[in-house]
């Protein structure tokens, strides 16, 4: 509940990143370095949008609760309550799973 006391600004978009599998389906328990980087993840938070070269607000290609990809390297680490989020650009989002 803590990225409701934090709204990003702009084109920015707070996601919460999955968890590491770290058991395999045969009930292997997989070491930190052989886990994978999770590029999934879930939006949190979204900020208004930005502003294009006529001034009209362009608003941002996800919402709140949506599953996205995200790109191996990038994003700002925030820490808010003990839980670990990531602040990237809408731009930077490489796109979004459809339910």
């Amino acid at each position: 509940m803590a990225f409701r006391k934090f709204l990003p600004l702009l084109d920015r978009v707070l996601v919460e990143r999955f968890m590491a599998e770290t058991v395999t389906k045969g009930g292997i328990m997989l070491p930190e370095k052989s886990q994978g980087k999770v590029l999934q993840a879930t939006v949190v938070a979204v900020g208004p949008g930005s502003v294009n070269q006529k001034g009209d607000l362009q608003a941002v290609s996800v919402k709140v609760g949506d599953k996205v990809l995200l790109p191996e390297y990038g994003g700002t680490k925030v820490r808010l309550d003990d839980k670990e989020y990531f602040l990237f650009r809408d731009g930077d989002i490489l796109g979004k799973y459809v339910e």
